[in-house]
């Protein structure tokens, strides 16, 4: 599919499967979560546009590359996405960022938006959506629908594991944005769970049931 990367990189793959173990705690799968988004993001942000910049080093003035155009925007899907946060900003520690909070009814698996806030002006950024999971793909869409309602125009999704069902979902709504996966899992069971999954990310990273 265009616009979709799978990373295969052994680091991403390894830190995957700690987090899937479920006796690991909530202090090392937050560790985990960040250091799995910094991966990530080296990979996903490797065409950031660059523009040369006079810099005086210790011997001489030279022109030099530096990331050009309004600040990096990072929009996490609230709750769970803020566990991705600070990876991304580890790569790039001047980002903004914005935050969007959904609701999942747990009849129809259908989101509902609660909070919306995203920097401005969110048009000139490129924007990183982060959630470490894409099962339905139901949540995403309207979180990428929410951006582009405000006038976001370059967004990048990045999801720890996903579902084939998500990733098609999401795909076909939006074949513009590039979307980056660090494990293809097999599928959703009844529940809308991913499977084999890691069970509740958001659980997992703020410790509660």
């Amino acid at each position: 599919m265009e616009n979709v990367f799978i990373m295969d990189h052994p680091l991403i793959q390894h830190k995957i499967s700690m987090i899937r173990k479920k006796e690991t705690g909530t202090n090392e799968f937050r560790k985990l979560i960040e250091e799995i988004a910094v991966l990530m993001g080296y990979e996903a942000l490797r065409d950031l546009p660059l523009e040369d910049v006079e810099v005086e080093t210790p011997l001489e003035t030279c022109m030099t590359p530096m990331i050009a155009g309004k600040k990096l925007a990072v929009v996490p899907v609230l709750r769970a996405g803020l566990g991705m946060v600070n990876g991304i900003t580890t790569l790039v520690p001047s980002a903004k960022i914005g935050h969007i909070g959904l609701y999942r009814d747990p009849e129809t698996h259908e989101p509902h938006e609660y909070y919306c806030k995203l920097p401005d002006p969110i048009d000139q950024r490129q924007i990183v959506m982060v959630d470490p999971m894409l099962a339905t793909g139901g949540s995403a869409v309207a979180a990428v629908n929410f951006i582009k309602q405000h006038g976001g125009k370059k967004i990048k999704c990045m999801f720890i594991i996903a579902a084939p069902e998500g990733l098609k979902r999401l795909h076909e709504a939006h074949p513009d944005v590039q979307i980056y996966i660090g494990h293809m899992d097999r599928e959703l069971n009844e529940h809308a769970y991913i499977c084999p999954g890691l069970g509740d990310a958001g659980d997992r990273i703020f410790g509660t049931k």
